[in-house]
Formats: structure tokens, sequence, C-alpha cells
């Protein structure tokens, strides 16, 4: 059973650090093939660019149909890593605390 607990916190752990990953591959991606693209998204209207204001409009982008208006599939995919890794995530953590819960 702790195998179990631990492989389901190791597991939360992943997957969270998946979807922070697959911000940067999908950033990554938009700067190698949709260079215009990117640029709405990297340069704001007004004011200084800056890493924050960068990561706001990304967040942005990745909730809007936009992404998938490309029809780009390595972006899709990276975007659903994203969309539904911290979900799972979260599983993992509440399995793991149920677990914890139960067996006491």
């Amino acid at each position: 059973m702790i195998i179990l607990y631990l492989a389901l916190l190791l597991g939360g752990i992943s997957l969270f650090a998946l979807s922070y990953v697959a911000q940067f591959r999908i950033a990554r991606l938009m700067r190698a093939r949709y260079l215009q693209h990117w640029k709405i998204i990297a340069e704001p209207d007004h004011g200084k660019a800056s890493g924050f204001r960068t990561w706001i409009r990304l967040q942005h982008a990745l909730r809007s149909p936009a992404l998938p208006a490309l029809a780009d599939s390595d972006i899709d995919r990276w975007q659903r890593i994203w969309r539904y890794s911290p979900w799972l995530g979260w599983s993992c953590w509440f399995g793991a605390l149920a677990m914890r819960l139960w067996l006491h």
C-alpha cells in the first residue's frame, strides 16, 4: 500500500510539472512555426513587455479557441496535456489523501 501511496504522490508531482513544461513547449512551437501569431502574444499593445505579461497573455491564448484554429497537431497535443494534466495531478493527490485517511 505504501508503494501505491508514494506512486500517487509522485504521479501528481509529475503531472503538475508536465503541465508547466507544456506551456514552454507551446511557446517554443509558436515561436518556431507561427512567429506572427507569437508576436501577438509576446508584444503588448501598450506598455513594456515583461516575462509575466507574456505568461499572462499566453494563458489567455491557451484558453481561447485561437490555438486549435492553427490545426497544428503538436500544439494541440501540448495544449491537451496543459489542460488535463493538472486535473489528473489533483486526482492523484486526492487519491493519496483518501488512502491516508482510510488506512489510519
